[in-house]
């Protein structure tokens, strides 16, 4: 997949497009549905699919005290739609002048003159432009007066529309898994590894602290079944916590990774101390208390361990 990192980087002589709109935050499955669409009516025109998104996330720039966590950092976003099938990805930088441009210039100058398009597909929730002033039938309108085709992809869900708003509900309440059925896959950090107060090694249960700049949502405080993923790639099971570790009277919010069964020996300087590593959240396993004694904790971290194997083992198959 082609990645332009702003309309500069779109070539000049594109050849026809098929265009969506959205800012794809978790690329959930009713993100999927649009995108899916996009894919097919491309082949169909022999055209290229691409997905119009945003950096910063609008909400960011017009109510900076109030915008909701991003689920996803750009790379997971980037990556995540690049696995959708789609030809290229355009991000564009997201001002306040940009925001001001009229619902129809937006239309003409990128979409029409840009990208060249000769369709569009989008929610009918769809809303661009200045104050979020187009909408779906004014889409159909400048589809009329500039020669492309919009097509509307119907919401998805059954009780409840599939949005990346519930899947930040499911993730503060610690409901991975029920994030996950929203997301299509696994929720996912992607941070540095940092030093920590080492407490875990000297427990007998070394952990991966994630940098606190670390991109993507933290789930709700507790130990999570999960999977750590190096930057070789290679999938390491683990027990995940989240919290600001009551038990030494913490106050700082914290995630940090067991790796199950780590290499000893065979596997020269595991160590991932400054990797960028991916950290997916499987199975909530039990929610964050403070305990009293240090044996009390590690017998409770030595059931978690086996917890967490057992979930994985399963998940694995």
């Amino acid at each position: 997949m082609h990645y332009w990192k702003g309309l500069d980087a779109v070539p000049a002589d594109m050849a026809p497009t098929v265009v969506t709109i959205g800012n794809f935050d978790g690329v959930h499955l009713g993100h999927c549905e649009v995108l899916d669409a996009a894919v097919t009516q491309a082949k169909a025109r022999s055209a290229q699919s691409v997905a119009i998104t945003f950096d910063p996330h609008p909400a960011l720039v017009h109510r900076p005290d109030d915008a909701p966590e991003l689920i996803m950092g750009i790379a997971d976003r980037v990556d995540t739609l690049a696995s959708v099938g789609l030809d290229a990805t355009l991000m564009i930088h997201y001002t306040l002048e940009f925001a001001d441009q009229s619902a129809e210039d937006f239309v003409r100058s990128i979409i029409v003159e840009k990208l060249n398009a000769v369709a569009v597909v989008v929610g009918h929730d769809v809303r661009f432009g200045h104050g979020n002033s187009g909408d779906f039938s004014y889409m159909q309108e400048l589809g009329t007066k500039y020669g492309f085709d919009v097509i509307g992809v119907e919401d998805v869900g059954d009780k409840r529309r599939l949005s990346s708003t519930w899947v930040r509900e499911e993730l503060a309440a610690g409901n991975v898994e029920a994030a996950a059925a929203i997301l299509g896959r696994p929720h996912r950090m992607r941070g540095e590894v940092v030093h920590g107060h080492a407490r875990g090694r000297e427990l007998g249960f070394p952990t991966a602290n994630l940098d606190p700049e670390a991109t993507g949502i933290i789930p709700a405080d507790g130990v999570y079944a999960g999977w750590v993923i190096d930057e070789a790639e290679v999938r390491w099971p683990a027990a995940i916590s989240v919290g600001s570790n009551p038990t030494f009277e913490g106050v700082k919010r914290v995630v940090e990774a067991h790796v199950i069964d780590r290499p000893e020996e065979g596997v020269e300087d595991f160590d991932l101390y400054g990797q960028q590593i991916v950290v997916e959240f499987i199975s909530h396993l039990r929610p964050m208390v403070a305990y009293r004694g240090i044996e009390a904790l590690i017998e409770q971290m030595t059931e978690d361990v086996d917890q967490a194997r057992a979930v994985l083992a399963t998940e694995r198959h």
